[in-house]
């Protein structure tokens, strides 16, 4: 604004400089959804490690094919996870066995999250209250007790001291809600009452008797008590998921449930989710196709790549190439550009069966090394390749020969393949639209995932430009800061050429945005860039040279 001039001096003017920096996104926070022993459901949680993924949901379990998929991804170079837990109800114990109930004096109290892990839970008040607070809240002592919660099972504690029944800022529903990971109050807040006297849970004072008994008769009765109390609280880990109950329930997207949870978050950029449909009586081995179709096409919407694991019967490179080619029967379930197949499973120790190998599902392995790439290299860098090992992989489902290889990625499957001494390693870099055949623009991963990069960025990045004039002032701006963000990446090396002009260009003028487009409010922006193919055959030719002839 134009400084008012009144007197005589000096006067000193700030003018914009047009420059707004625009930053690139994360680009490899990997989302996954499916079935876990604890924690929220239909809550999509961010996690950091998989130490957040223990204390939130529990860690590695049987029926959770996910667990093993989070561990793997943290393993190989995750840095960052969103979770969503679902969980099918289990009609047998209840209409609504949302959690287990438990009565400690006459508190009432639910666990905070289903699943049968809630069984372990242990409470007890005292009334070791402070005076001073009880003043400050405008109470007596008589009005406060103290709450002590314990998880046997994980070995997690929380105390609460100075609560109380009666309206204040200690109120005992609020501090659980707020405060507690573990417990919750059951149901509406009743009428103000007297704080309990001390008091421990049924099971807790069951479980006392057992330590004191002195004779056969005392521990057989005290064993029975235990068993009573644990079987009057209804607790269950929930049925396997089904794609129409859990993935995708009727108003899925409008009430942001199932794989439409993931509206809660910001960003994603990749999305896994683990088997857990059975198959052959065996539980946790594959996903329904309809899913994956709809998941592709939700990553789409949402600038994402789904990582599709192939199907637990693809044991073999003829099995593979004969269902992934059928005309008839899709067995993927897209073909989209967002998508990425992987091929063979991997075989690996299960701790909670005493290290017995089993098969497991590679998606998880392949965010990590995603990640992993990304920040050693970039996004622009396939995540293939003798650099691009497996960690924590000992051997595959299905050991796949060169010619082998040759067969499937011409089709558009990535191969892990196992090398002497070099280990197992990512040996393909295309996603489902790299058949040679299709000849698609989007044939190689990391070309994909640069772009979408790029659109995620400047769609954050130019959000600005929104109601301002639209005129050569404006046009500039955008080309500046545009132009930026461009130069940068080519700098990094992320596109072809070895000038700007022939790696990328940025055009926003009176040619892209003519009157018309300008009548209607509209700004037109024009971005190119020659993105990097990864080198998937390297050729060398030899020729003798012939020696010295004298003639």
């Amino acid at each position: 604004m134009p400084v008012a001039t009144t007197y005589p001096g000096v006067y000193i003017e700030e003018i914009p400089s047009g420059v707004r920096t625009i930053t690139g996104v994360a680009t490899s926070i990997t989302a996954f959804i499916g079935r876990a022993k604890r924690g929220p459901d239909n809550e999509a949680r961010i996690i950091n490690n998989y130490g957040d993924y223990e204390r939130v949901f529990g860690g590695l379990d049987l029926n959770s094919s996910m667990s093993f998929a989070v561990r793997d991804f943290f393993l190989n170079g995750g840095a960052q996870a969103v979770v969503i837990r679902l969980y099918h109800t289990d009609p047998a114990v209840d209409s609504d066995p949302a959690k287990t109930f438990f009565t400690v004096g006459n508190v009432e109290m639910e666990a905070a999250y289903k699943g049968s892990w809630a069984v372990d839970l242990r409470a007890e008040t005292d009334l070791n209250v402070s005076a001073e607070v009880a003043a400050n809240l405008g109470l007596t002592k008589a009005d406060l007790f103290n709450l002590t919660v314990r998880d046997v099972g994980s070995g997690a504690s929380e105390k609460f001291l100075n609560v109380s029944f009666k309206e204040s800022a200690r109120r005992v529903d609020r501090v659980l809600e707020a405060q507690s990971r573990l417990v919750r109050w059951e149901g509406n807040y009743p009428s103000p009452e007297p704080a309990p006297a001390a008091a421990k849970d049924a099971v807790t004072l069951a479980e006392e008797e057992l330590k004191a008994a002195t004779n056969q008769g005392e521990i057989d009765t005290a064993k029975a008590k235990i068993a009573a109390a644990k079987d009057a609280l209804k607790a269950s880990d929930g049925l396997a998921l089904t794609k129409a109950d859990d993935f995708t329930p009727t108003n899925a997207e409008r009430d942001k449930k199932g794989l439409y949870a993931l509206a809660q978050v910001d960003l994603f950029n990749l999305l896994c989710i683990p088997p857990y449909k059975d198959t052959g009586g065996i539980p946790n081995q594959d996903v329904d196709v309809s899913l994956i179709a709809d998941a592709a096409t939700y990553c789409e919407k949402r600038r994402a790549m789904l990582l599709v694991d192939s199907p637990s019967d693809w044991l073999s490179k003829t099995v593979a190439v004969q269902k992934f080619t059928d005309g008839t029967t899709d067995y993927v379930g897209t073909r989209s550009r967002n998508a990425a197949l992987f091929f063979p499973r991997l075989k690996k120790a299960n701790p909670l069966r005493d290290n017995q190998v089993e098969t497991a599902v590679p998606c998880g392995t392949m965010a990590g090394l995603f990640a992993r790439t990304d920040t050693q290299r970039g996004v622009w860098k396939a995540p293939a390749g003798l650099d691009a090992a497996l960690k924590g992989v000992p051997e595959l489902a299905v050991n796949l020969t060169d010619d082998e290889n040759g067969e499937l990625n011409p089709l558009g499957v990535n191969c892990l393949r196992a090398f002497p001494v070099i280990g197992r390693v990512a040996w393909g870099a295309r996603t489902l639209r790299g058949a040679d055949l299709l000849a698609d623009e989007y044939k190689y991963i990391p070309v994909r995932r640069l772009a979408l990069f790029i659109e995620e960025s400047l769609f954050r990045g130019t959000q600005w430009v929104v109601f301002e004039p639209n005129d050569e002032p404006l046009w500039a701006q955008i080309r500046l800061n545009v132009g930026a963000f461009m130069h940068n990446l080519f700098r990094q090396g992320a596109f072809q050429g070895t000038t700007p002009r022939q790696a990328y260009f940025v055009k926003c003028d009176k040619e892209t945005t003519t009157q018309n487009d300008i009548d209607r409010g509209v700004v037109n922006i024009v971005v190119g860039f020659a993105p990097l193919k990864p080198a998937e055959f390297v050729i060398i030719k030899l020729q003798q040279i012939a020696g010295d002839l004298e003639v």
